[in-house]
């Protein structure tokens, strides 16, 4: 006999779906969409439809693991966890009797996104004393772009965006990363409206748009800069919304749009002049233009100033006060909970150093004072997902760095783990859930018991707590107990919310304050800004828009993928149809390369193995690599971020996945 349970999809997705786990005999059997869900309404994308499989999955990690053999050589003999949790905490005081605690640094990221089990090691390596992460891998560009202009003003709901006539999706793939989104897209098609995609490369996305343009890689500023300018000459500017909610956009036209000419957008972006100037006549000319904005534009050298000028062109129109106009980036749903009852900063009572996750492969091989001489990694696969492969490899290779990594499968980090925590999947443990591409929040309890021996976040610290003597509160609370504090503690955002559905596992949406005006320093849109460097948008470089390589490497998302995530189920592998790199057929004939025949990506940090597929979809000038496969499933012993760097964004500490060049030859 059979019981339908409700969970949340974990993953780094906007949407966090609502799920129905049907449990029988007490193994997940079945896992589809929950149709109560405000947002998702029970469909799923094809990475969830057979979440079961990886929850039982043969490939669990079920016993801690301790190390047998050389470092990489996935060589490990089963272990207790009370030796385990022994071992652990007696080198980690011998490191710091040595050392320092700073020797030990933590290492995750977005494996799972509930708040409870996402952030569970924050209060104990704030207390253990430990080096803390700077989390900027994702797009931390994209936020301070946004918030240059706007603020913290809230966003949009999404479903706002199916009211538009004229709906932007700006350098998002939301076929594979955020497919509810496109419900709007669907919404705006049947009402007459059109829909636009902006990209490098021609993503599945594409079949939704009723038009697709390309630009350059990194030249998205350019474009929207171009758009600005042909709304300030032709008198397309909604001058009354300008002058009674825009700040500074008399001496944008003159200092920016005055020197910034549409010669020099055509020649960044690629586009004809006469191309950028019909864009701006119909983005001017809808009633309700809508941009949804998304994260890969932003990872690259100049994303932050990216993001930046893109946001101030629905103020240029005075999209903002119209039904269906305006932007989305994310949602900030940071404020439905006490965060600081999570993370517990206030056990940080000698300010650590802050080690940039993007830089991990530098921090292994070069730190000092101390040396880390300790990584943890939870939820995060960093040999796979983190820039400069060869570096992060070469440092988990070190002998003296002892590393430990809680994880469900033996990943490429796994490989290198001299202990080894077998982690329980969201269907094994409670948490609860907020979202960043809506506003809704979801609590889940365990819908079946942890497989073989396997323990959440949550409690694997309270364990190593116990063991170094931490007698904190936090640590000697449940994560149940810990979710019924949290909402115990008010928020406005969580102000007349149904309370008995969240109790029971729905999803119920957020309450969100949209009449308190632009919540900005001058409470106008800014789009003169002088806390910055740059006080007013323009057009920034890339690291890689005069590099010598001839081409631009997109490090893009596959629908059948979720970064490093899924590679442990056969058939989503092999719909990806194996480990591609795409290049235009002209670029693949100037080289003699045929399809589907192995070929070498390299540059100046590696080289990596992929089988050809020489396609439209691709511009000259650009190849595109989708997915972040396990090296056991590569073609070789490398994946795509051996070729990625570990540079910086302009603004907010990112990666810049998206700004690198690479060239190709037969292998």
């Amino acid at each position: 006999m059979s019981v339908t349970k409700r969970s949340v999809c974990p993953f780094d997705c906007p949407d966090t779906c609502g799920l129905l786990v049907e449990v029988e005999g007490g193994r997940a059997v079945a896992v589809k969409g929950d149709p109560e869900h405000p947002y998702t309404r029970g469909s799923l994308c094809p990475k969830m439809l057979h979440y079961e499989k990886s929850v039982h999955s043969p490939l669990r990690l079920t016993t801690p693991l301790k190390r047998t053999g050389a470092k990489g050589s996935g060589e490990f003999a089963p272990i207790s966890w009370d030796e385990a949790v022994a071992a652990i905490a007696g080198r980690w005081k011998e490191i710091i009797a040595t050392h320092g605690a700073e020797a030990i640094l933590p290492y995750s990221y977005a494996g799972t996104m509930g708040v409870v089990q996402r952030n569970a090691g924050h209060p104990f390596f704030h207390r253990l004393g430990a080096s803390r992460l700077d989390r900027t891998i994702c797009s931390p560009a994209k936020g301070a772009g946004w918030q240059a202009v706007m603020g913290k003003t809230p966003t949009p709901h999404p479903d706002s965006a199916g009211k538009s006539d004229l709906l932007i999706l700006w350098g998002i793939n939301a076929a594979a990363t955020s497919i509810h989104f496109l419900n709007a897209v669907r919404e705006v098609k049947q009402r007459g409206g059109e829909v636009w995609l902006i990209d490098t490369y021609r993503t599945p996305t594409a079949a939704a748009a009723d038009r697709t343009i390309l630009v350059r890689p990194g030249s998205d500023a350019a474009l929207a800069l171009g758009i600005m300018h042909v709304l300030a000459r032709e008198g397309l500017v909604n001058e009354p919304f300008v002058a009674e909610s825009v700040l500074g956009y008399r001496e944008f036209r003159r200092e920016v749009l005055g020197t910034f000419t549409l010669d020099e957008a055509s020649r960044l972006t690629g586009l004809p002049v006469a191309t950028i100037e019909e864009l701006a006549r119909r983005y001017a000319a809808a009633k309700a233009p809508f941009i949804r904005i998304g994260s890969g534009l932003s990872r690259y050298g100049n994303g932050a100033m990216t993001v930046r000028c893109i946001a101030c062109l629905p103020a240029l129109v005075g999209a903002w006060e119209r039904e269906g106009g305006g932007a989305f980036p994310d949602t900030s749903t940071g404020g439905a909970f006490a965060m600081e009852h999570v993370l517990r900063e206030d056990f940080v009572t000698t300010p650590t150093r802050i080690v940039n996750m993007n830089r991990l492969g530098e921090a292994l091989n070069t730190l000092n004072n101390p040396p880390v001489m300790s990584l943890y990694v939870y939820h995060s696969n960093p040999a796979a997902v983190t820039p400069d492969q060869n570096a992060v490899l070469r440092g988990l290779s070190r002998d003296d760095l002892f590393t430990v990594v809680h994880e469900r499968f033996l990943t490429d980090t796994a490989r290198y783990a001299d202990i080894v925590l077998p982690a329980t999947s969201s269907l094994e443990h409670s948490d609860i859930y907020r979202a960043y591409g809506t506003y809704c929040i979801q609590r889940a309890r365990a819908a079946v018991d942890p497989v073989g021996e396997s323990k959440s976040n949550w409690e694997v610290f309270s364990l190593l707590a116990k063991a170094l003597g931490f007698e904190e509160e936090p640590f000697t609370l449940t994560a149940d107990e810990l979710i019924d504090r949290l909402l115990a503690l008010p928020s406005p955002m969580r102000e007349g919310i149904d309370t008995r559905a969240l109790a029971e596992g729905k999803g119920v949406e957020l309450t969100v304050n949209r009449d308190g005006g632009y919540l900005t320093r001058s409470g106008k849109i800014e789009i003169l800004n002088r806390s910055l460097p740059e006080p007013l948008p323009c057009y920034l470089p890339t690291h890689e828009e005069e590099g010598k390589l001839p081409f631009r490497l997109m490090t893009a998302p596959n629908p059948f993928a979720l970064n490093a995530t899924f590679y442990d189920q056969p058939d989503l592998r092999e719909k990806q149809g194996g480990m591609r790199l795409q290049m235009n057929p002209s670029d693949a004939d100037a080289r003699g390369l045929k399809h589907g025949e192995r070929v070498v990506a390299f540059n100046e940090l590696g080289e990596v193995p992929f089988f050809l597929d020489a396609t439209d979809r691709v511009p000259p000038g650009v190849v595109v690599a989708e997915g972040v496969w396990w090296i056991a499933h590569a073609p070789g012993n490398r994946s795509v971020n051996a070729l990625t760097s570990q540079r910086l964004t302009d603004q907010g500490g990112g990666s810049t996945f998206y700004d690198n060049r690479v060239d190709v030859r037969p292998e």
